[in-house]
């Protein structure tokens, strides 16, 4: 009973952490600064959950299945949201599926290795994350437009970014993002699989 309430607990705290998921749109002036952010939270949140689920019950699809809850609860929240009037396209967060399903794929073909688990499972999510969130930039609200029906306070000028260099690595969100996933993403995958071993 403990383990599955943690399962909940985890699922719950996954969603909160990762329900802006997409907003990056609103913040204009530091788009690719939250872009990456919010992509390295998902990444790190949907790998200790499922490594955890995974590990516990030993069958492959599992982690596939705990990003669906996370899906699901994101969708409850962000409708009651949408229902106050406030804008969300429902394209934003299935990104998690894929990425768990590579999860369950590196957990499967290696029969049920939890080592391989926590390092190729862990560069494939924290590189393929990234990945299908721009996919998910890509289909969202233009931003300009949702920024004119949607008005946000300015940023003062101290806090007005700097552009970077053109051609420069970190000008690449989703390369920056899918780097740093791919190295954090398996430190939490441990993580999650040491939660087992209690």
């Amino acid at each position: 009973c403990t383990h599955y309430l943690f399962i909940v607990v985890v699922a719950v705290n996954s969603t909160l952490l990762t329900i802006n998921a997409g907003d990056y749109i609103f913040y204009t002036d530091w788009a690719w600064t939250s872009f990456v952010v919010f992509s390295i939270s998902q990444t790190l949140m949907l790998t200790v959950g499922a490594c955890y689920y995974l590990t516990f019950t030993g069958v492959p699809g599992t982690a596939t299945y705990y990003a669906l809850i996370m899906t699901v609860y994101t969708w409850i929240a962000k409708g009651a949201w949408f229902a106050l009037g406030y804008p969300y396209d429902f394209i934003v967060t299935p990104v998690w599926l894929p990425s768990a399903m590579l999860l369950d794929l590196a957990y499967w073909a290696t029969k049920k290795n939890k080592h391989p688990l926590i390092l190729f499972g862990g560069v494939l999510v924290g590189m393929s994350l990234p990945l299908f969130n721009m996919v998910n930039l890509i289909t969202v609200a233009d931003p300009l437009e949702t920024a004119f029906k949607y008005p946000r306070p300015t940023l003062p000028p101290y806090m007005t970014p700097i552009e970077p260099q053109v051609g420069k690595f970190y000008n690449s969100p989703v390369a920056l993002g899918a780097g740093a996933g791919a190295v954090l993403a398996c430190t939490f995958a441990a993580l999650g699989c040491k939660l087992t071993t209690w």
